[in-house]
């Protein structure tokens, strides 16, 4: 979405987000695909180089389809990511000054290992074994049919 919004004239940017977030929005992969052919198109008349963006990106744009859909909201969401930059941002606040860029990155690998461990050892996790088991084991009966 920035790299759209780097492109687009200050005062249609509202309206392009607003066009894009739709994708988003529907209910199935078919109908999303339809969508993202339908908005592409359309941003496209006023705006070809947001068209060009975003067919480029459609497979990257729409990936998330070929999990299980119950998990899209998941999937798409950036909490998980932001949480992990938060951590790493107290822990540099804490030290303020790093003596070099290489000390910086030893502590934000760290702390990148230490969330690792933490996600592989936790009972709960963002995509649960569960959950993961009952969606492959429903698709693979649907393929069987």
């Amino acid at each position: 979405m920035r790299s759209v919004l780097a492109v687009v004239p200050k005062g249609n940017a509202e309206m392009v987000a607003a066009a894009i977030r739709t994708i988003f929005a529907q209910p199935d992969a078919e109908h999303l695909e339809e969508q993202f052919d339908v908005i592409a198109g359309m941003l496209g008349r006023q705006l070809s180089k947001v068209e060009v963006m975003l067919r480029e990106a459609k497979d990257d744009h729409l990936a998330f389809t070929g999990f299980p859909q119950n998990h899209w909201r998941q999937i798409l969401s950036t909490n998980p990511l932001e949480r992990v930059n938060k951590e790493i941002k107290r822990r540099t606040d804490v030290v303020g000054v790093f003596p070099n860029p290489e000390a910086l990155r030893r502590l934000a690998g760290a702390v990148l290992v230490e969330q690792h461990n933490e996600w592989a050892a936790a009972d709960l996790r963002y995509f649960s074994e569960r959950s993961m088991t009952l969606d492959t084991t429903s698709s693979t009966e649907n393929e069987g049919r």
